[in-house]
């Protein structure tokens, strides 16, 4: 017999029957109840803020902004789709066939496609290695299945629970970005709480420990957010992923590589500028730079 008990809630919000989707979605939601409550207090209780909100409005304009901005953020890398491998195969296929027919999509895979990857990987590489043992799809360099999507992502960084999304070659820019606001929002809200402390006003016992108490989760926060934001600006800089870094003895094409030489570099300013600047297409690929071409790039790093 048919369950027809669930289906309204399944359609409507996938979220509430899906757990992984539910325990993201809690998620979610206690990170901007954290950002309305640490912000919250200070405009009920902060009799000084309170007076120059009051006589200079643009001082909450400001706070808004901020918030907004961050808010912002959050949502646009929550919200987007990052390529993954699949979809990739899937529109270089329909790409090169010029026609969006299927019928001839496993001739299509073994020629055009694996092409595509024997130029992209280094000659001797086993094909087993070019193989998701999850998707049973061909996928490019710098590409990792993640569990929690159920895909291949292009230039996979990491899973992130707080978003419930992955960053990959699609956010990873947008991500930096908004760790970045969310630092500025922590250390701007830091300094308030500063002020609030330093104020002589009369307060309640417990005013005072909920002030306490929420200062130690904001400095937690931001001791946090400053070793993330650190930590992606080295990534940045050298061109690498957490997974690279992490997982480099799991890369076949990685693991005869020393740990102190970052293959896929082109400098800091060119991999700096591809990073922010570029507006190459989300399908772009990269591919393993051979041994030779290591030696190059590391010698012109040498005499620049």
């Amino acid at each position: 017999m048919p369950r027809f008990g669930r289906q309204p809630w399944s359609r409507h919000s996938p979220a509430l029957s899906n757990p992984g989707g539910m325990t993201s979605l809690i998620l979610k939601i206690s990170l901007l109840l954290i950002h309305v409550v640490i912000v919250g207090f200070l405009f009920l209780f902060d009799e000084q803020l309170i007076r120059k909100t009051r006589s200079e409005p643009w001082h909450v304009l400001d706070a808004m902004t901020a918030y907004n901005d961050t808010h912002h953020a959050f949502l646009s890398i929550s919200k987007s789709s990052e390529q993954s491998a699949p979809s990739l195969m899937q529109s270089s296929i329909s790409s090169m066939d010029g026609r969006p027919s299927w019928k001839n999509k496993s001739e299509t895979l073994t020629t055009a496609w694996v092409k595509q990857l024997m130029d992209l990987y280094p000659s001797g590489t086993s094909t087993r290695s070019w193989i998701c043992a999850y998707c049973q799809t061909l996928r490019p360099p710098r590409a990792h299945h993640c569990a929690d999507c159920d895909k291949c992502i292009l230039k996979f960084d990491h899973h992130c629970i707080w978003l419930g999304t992955c960053i990959g070659q699609g956010n990873h820019c947008r991500f930096w970005w908004y760790i970045f606001e969310e630092t500025v929002l922590c250390i701007w809200t830091a300094i308030l709480y500063i002020c609030f402390f330093k104020a002589i006003a009369e307060r309640e016992w417990w005013q005072n420990g909920i002030a306490i108490i929420l200062s130690m989760i904001l400095l937690l926060c931001l001791i946090f957010l400053l070793s993330i934001l650190i930590f992606h600006c080295y990534l940045i800089l050298t061109n690498q992923t957490s997974y690279e870094l992490i997982r480099r003895h799991r890369i076949p094409y990685l693991r005869e590589i020393p740990v102190w030489e970052h293959p896929f570099s082109k400098g800091i300013c060119r991999n700096l500028y591809d990073f922010c600047c570029s507006r190459n297409s989300l399908c772009a690929m990269e591919p393993v730079p051979t041994r030779d071409d290591q030696e190059e790039r590391s010698h012109i790093t040498y005499v620049n």
